[in-house]
């Protein structure tokens, strides 16, 4: 098994995304499918106040019409960590690339990216590096519009 280069982090709070892409809870299943268009998405963040309501995942839209709100078609169960999680044990367990790392009270704090190579996590910088490519033409194709609801703001 080759080692995991972790940037010297040594729990899922140091080594999460700070500003993960979130849709409010008016979202509907419609909003996320057009999310999910971009293949660099795993994961939608649900939230509401602050507060994770869901994590919804491709295979969860299967059969989900379009007006339905996307809280009620994700789930939190196996799709969160706590900041304070080991990252190397939290990396061992990981059977999904993206878990959303919540507090005690819910509150989303962050997003744990594991990188395609599984061998690291994603940065903010390299989220937005990744960004300013798709922005100007480059790897990917041109870039797409959000949902109205989408937001990526800090936490």
């Amino acid at each position: 098994m080759t080692e995991p280069d972790f940037r010297g982090a040594s729990t899922v709070g140091e080594a999460m995304l700070r500003t993960p892409k979130v849709l409010d809870a008016s979202a509907t299943v419609g909003e996320v499918r057009a999310l999910f268009e971009d293949d660099h998405v795993h994961a939608a963040l649900v939230v509401s106040g602050g507060t994770l309501l869901s994590v919804v995942e491709r295979p969860d839209l299967d059969g989900q019409p379009d007006a339905l709100p996307a809280y009620r078609a994700g789930q939190l169960t196996g799709r969160v960590v706590a900041p304070e999680a080991d990252l190397y044990a939290t990396w061992l367990g990981m059977s999904r690339r993206r878990l959303a790392v919540v507090d005690a009270s819910g509150r989303l704090l962050g997003l744990l990216c594991l990188k395609r190579s599984s061998r690291g996590f994603c940065s903010d910088a390299d989220v937005a590096a990744r960004a300013q490519d798709r922005e100007s033409g480059c790897r990917g194709g041109p870039s797409r519009t959000a949902p109205v609801s989408f937001s990526a703001s800090p936490l």
